[in-house]
């Protein structure tokens, strides 16, 4: 039988595939909101943010104790309470399908952290209440579905490494092909790799994300009205 290899990272790797990720949405953002998508190159470089996003949240939740501790609890707070300061500027840059749908990423991070709070629970009440969330949330945020596949199938592979968590997290990334309209999302399974076989010394910035998304997303809204 084939041995899936445990993941381990270091700190500050981790913290580097974040900063990446973040470079990434705001190269993206900046060519979708300023210059209406002229770069198609930097539009298929943003598709890889998202699951870099979620790789690093997912290896978080898994660590040992972080259910024990209040981890998930505490971060799905800081998601909800920066995801609604964000969702102003989100709205109001337009290009959603539906007015205010889908709800931004933040919220989808925010509801992968629910499911995972709910299936760490390992009763039939969190079983249930954990695929209530992914069916009902999956339809409201970005990325829908396959975005909070993926990160609970990375998150059952950080905790316990099996080939059917990472047959299903390809499965999701193959599924984003409808909503990305290319398969960009797999570049960053060459960047986990890498991330897995060298040690990046990076400081953590443990707010920077949360504040970073919101502000910049304001930014960019008065950035439309200026030019």
């Amino acid at each position: 039988m084939m041995r899936c290899p445990h993941v381990v990272l270091s700190n500050g790797t981790l913290e580097a595939i974040k900063l990446l990720a973040l470079l990434l949405m705001l190269a993206d953002h900046i060519n979708k909101y300023l210059l209406n998508d002229a770069s198609h190159t930097i539009f298929n470089y943003g598709r890889i943010a998202m699951p870099l996003f979620v790789f690093v949240l997912a290896y978080n939740l898994a660590r040992p104790d972080t259910y024990k501790h209040g981890g998930h609890i505490r971060t799905m707070k800081r998601l909800a309470i920066f995801g609604l300061l964000a969702t102003p500027p989100f709205i109001a840059l337009g290009g959603l399908l539906a007015g205010w749908w889908p709800l931004n990423i933040l919220f989808a991070l925010l509801a992968m952290t629910v499911i995972i709070y709910y299936l760490e629970q390992q009763t039939i009440i969190g079983y249930f209440m954990a695929w209530t969330v992914f069916i009902v949330a999956g339809s409201s945020v970005e990325f829908w579905w396959p975005l909070l596949g993926f990160g609970i199938a990375t998150w059952c592979y950080c905790k316990q490494p099996q080939i059917s968590s990472l047959i299903i997290a390809l499965i999701a990334l193959l599924i984003l092909r409808i909503i990305n309209g290319n398969y960009w999302a797999f570049a960053a399974l060459p960047i986990l790799y890498a991330s897995s076989v060298i040690n990046i010394s990076v400081p953590r910035y443990k707010w920077l994300f949360y504040y970073f998304y919101p502000f910049h997303l304001g930014l960019l809204f008065l950035g439309t009205k200026l030019f």
